[in-house]
């Protein structure tokens, strides 16, 4: 499984709907409110074998409310 972070800037005034339609989905293990650019961050595990673009863009981006994010790939546990 490869372990991507996403930030999430919402649609003001919809961070709470989004957040809870994004953990509804079952996708993250672990998702928190933030402060400065974004308003979100997920933890997002990528199954192996899947593309993790099609997979965030599915299963994640489609949500009404995102305006835009900003996803950080991971490499190597230290």
């Amino acid at each position: 499984m490869a372990l991507v972070f996403v930030q999430i800037r919402c649609t003001p005034g919809k961070t709470y709907e989004v957040a809870d339609e994004i953990w509804d989905r079952e996708v993250v293990s672990e998702l928190y409110s933030t402060s400065g650019e974004y308003d979100l961050i997920a933890k997002v595990y990528i199954p192996d074998g899947e593309d993790t673009g099609h997979f965030l863009s599915s299963k994640l981006f489609d949500l009404p409310g995102i305006q835009r994010t900003l996803t950080t790939m991971t490499f190597k546990a230290f």
